[in-house]
């Protein structure tokens, strides 16, 4: 979708807080699939991969929040 059939708000500060609603709805979201995608048995790799990012990042991101939260990870082979 090109830059300009974006629909923005006329006020900067409702454009903005807009763009700020949707990164926090955005983490939110992918704090939860990559929750369940881990309970369900996927590795770092298989999670990266998806989001498009290293395995080192999704793991620096997401293995403290997992493992307080009870995810059993799985160990590197």
């Amino acid at each position: 979708m090109p830059a300009q059939d974006v629909p923005v708000p006329q006020d900067p500060a409702d454009a903005l807080a807009a763009v700020a609603a949707l990164r926090h709805l955005a983490d939110r979201l992918e704090d939860a699939a990559v929750e369940q995608a881990m309970r369900a048995g996927w590795g770092w790799p298989d999670v990266a991969e998806a989001l498009g990012v290293t395995r080192q990042a999704v793991h620096k991101k997401h293995a403290k929040r997992l493992i307080a939260a009870g995810v059993t990870l799985r160990r590197r082979r």
